[in-house]
């Protein structure tokens, strides 16, 4: 019999799927933190409902429980600052995530990124505990898009930028 996959082995096969980077806001003032997510997918539409994976030993995670709210951004192509921000890199955390990019306060009160290719201001629906992973599904309450914003993906270990130009530009 094989043996099971190592954690390590499970999270490289991973890298091999392109992910679509959003970001996770919650919280307010020196509370204020977030993640980047790229297991953020549609749930269903008839209720809008938004569904990502988080990891419970996140920084922002006892805040989702805590404050029942969260703003949920797609990057675009000139993401990639808030991404590394959101990411950690350098050490950065809580508030600091926020300062470089502009934001606008939703219906809930959750931060949405300005210029983000689309953003939804969600309550926490559900929270269900799997593993090392809690599934954060979130209820839609507003939305904001930014036609021609493009996007920013994680492939191969790396975020990376595309353009609407690009996508057009597709056989």
């Amino acid at each position: 019999m094989a043996e099971e996959p190592t954690g390590k082995a499970f999270r490289d096969a991973m890298r091999a799927f392109v992910g679509n980077c959003s970001i996770l806001t919650v919280g307010d003032g020196e509370e204020a933190s977030g993640l980047v997510v790229t297991s953020a997918i549609s749930l269903s539409a008839e209720p809008p409902l938004l569904l990502a994976c988080v990891n419970r030993t996140a920084s922002a995670h006892p805040l989702l429980v805590k404050y029942g709210r969260f703003g949920w951004s797609s990057l675009g192509a000139a993401h990639q600052p808030v991404a590394e921000r959101f990411s950690g890199f350098g050490g950065i955390k809580g508030a600091a995530r926020y300062e470089g990019a502009e934001w606008e306060t939703a219906v809930t009160g959750a931060r949405l990124l300005k210029g983000a290719p689309a953003a939804f201001d969600c309550t926490v629906d559900e929270m269900i505990d799997r593993a090392t992973h809690t599934i954060l599904v979130g209820r839609v309450r507003a939305i904001r898009t930014t036609p021609g914003a493009g996007a920013l993906i994680y492939w191969n270990g790396a975020y990376r930028a595309l353009s609407d130009q690009e996508s057009r530009a597709a056989p």
